[in-house]
């Protein structure tokens, strides 16, 4: 008999039909938290449970998933190796990007993402001026102070939103950090309908930032300028926001495979 399951890519392009199915699943795991049921995956994958069964069953055994004593099966540490060096890798290839930022806006560049309740910043590439911003790669900041988190947070959900700040306590960096989730969303709705972020000496008194999201990242990041607010001017972020999602769209063609730096 013929079988019953869903036609894949892999399977018209003569790709590894089982290894596409496997990764699809992590991915719908991920998407559903971390821990799923066989029945939920079968009705969101659309394949037949015994094929889930024998997918999973090698995904345990190799480390990349565990089974829960509820019988639910859970993302497994061996994924967390992969992500490190994954997340050091995204840092590498957005380099040039961050290059040609300096380049045209004469600021430093970064780029950050969400790690759980956290920023992280995963590269940059410093302004030649002598007074310029230095974050550290590696370094860890709580979204509601940055401009960057802005930008990572601005569609996710407000409820999900709330919870991250109530976990976090939203502490001042800086006199003019936001304290209140009314008023950060507020932000957010602000950063929706102009497409960029802002930190306007929220995180550091004397600095400002201008940060976009990378569109369609495999993971929630976002790219960024910093500079001294004399000079990251209301006048000049006219002129930088352009660059900043020209560069991020470029960057997410990089990141997807389609581009070349």
């Amino acid at each position: 008999m013929p079988s019953a399951e869903p036609k894949t890519a892999a399977a018209s392009s003569g790709g590894v039909q089982s290894l596409e199915r496997a990764f699809d699943l992590l991915e719908r795991m991920a998407d559903a938290g971390g821990e799923v049921g066989l029945s939920e995956l079968s009705g969101s994958s659309g394949l037949p449970l015994p094929t889930i069964h024998r997918l999973m069953r090698t995904l345990v055994a190799c480390g990349y998933v565990r089974q829960q004593p509820n019988r639910r099966y859970a993302l497994g540490p061996r994924l967390i190796r992969l992500g490190e060096s994954a997340s050091r890798l995204l840092g590498t290839w957005a380099r040039p990007y961050l290059a040609r930022l300096v380049e045209e806006t004469g600021e430093t560049a970064n780029m950050a993402l969400l790690d759980g309740d956290e920023v992280v910043y995963v590269a940059q590439v410093p302004s030649r001026h002598s007074m310029r911003m230095f974050t550290e790669v590696g370094r860890r900041v709580l979204p509601h102070t940055t401009g960057v988190g802005k930008a990572l947070l601005a569609d996710v959900p407000a409820d999900e939103v709330r919870a991250l700040l109530a976990r976090t306590g939203m502490p001042a960096s800086t006199q003019k950090t936001i304290t209140s989730p009314d008023v950060f969303l507020e932000a957010l709705g602000r950063v929706r309908e102009q497409g960029y972020a802002v930190d306007d000496n929220e995180q550091e008194i004397g600095v400002r930032c201008l940060a976009v999201a990378v569109p369609d990242s495999p993971t929630a990041a976002a790219i960024s300028i910093s500079g001294p607010a004399g000079r990251v001017t209301d006048e000049a972020t006219e002129d930088i926001v352009p660059i900043l999602k020209e560069v991020a769209a470029e960057l997410s063609a990089e990141l997807a495979g389609t581009g070349s730096a």
